[in-house]
């Protein structure tokens, strides 16, 4: 069940590391497809926006919170973002709240500002 989400955004392609960054986005999304037709995750999002002052596009894959910690801790994982941040500047991991997971994130958040009054 894909309760939990994983954001990888990224920004500009450096300068002069164009053609690189094609065949990154290759070997990414052949990764992201493995590990969805591996079962290691639910399923994965790509979307690139248009001119932005930070961010160029991102990535969601979307998994259980054990399959999403189990992606981001793997050898694997941490050598795609090294290839990526070569080429791409402003990559950030972060994790994402979708589904019911929103709704116990606001009530937790709500817990913690009740405790301000």
């Amino acid at each position: 069940m894909a309760d939990a989400a994983l954001f990888i955004g990224f920004g500009e392609v450096v300068r002069g590391r164009e053609k690189r960054a094609l065949r990154i986005y290759e070997d990414g999304m052949k990764y992201w497809s493995g590990l969805q037709s591996e079962g290691k995750i639910s399923s994965f999002d790509v979307t690139l926006l248009g001119p932005h002052a930070h961010l160029n596009g991102f990535i969601l894959a979307r998994g259980s919170e054990e399959q999403l910690d189990a992606v981001r801790h793997s050898k694997e994982f941490r050598r795609q973002m090294a290839r990526t941040r070569l080429i791409v500047d402003q990559v950030v991991v972060a994790e994402a709240f979708v589904g019911d997971s929103i709704g116990q994130y606001l009530a937790e958040y709500q817990e913690e500002v009740d405790h301000l009054d």
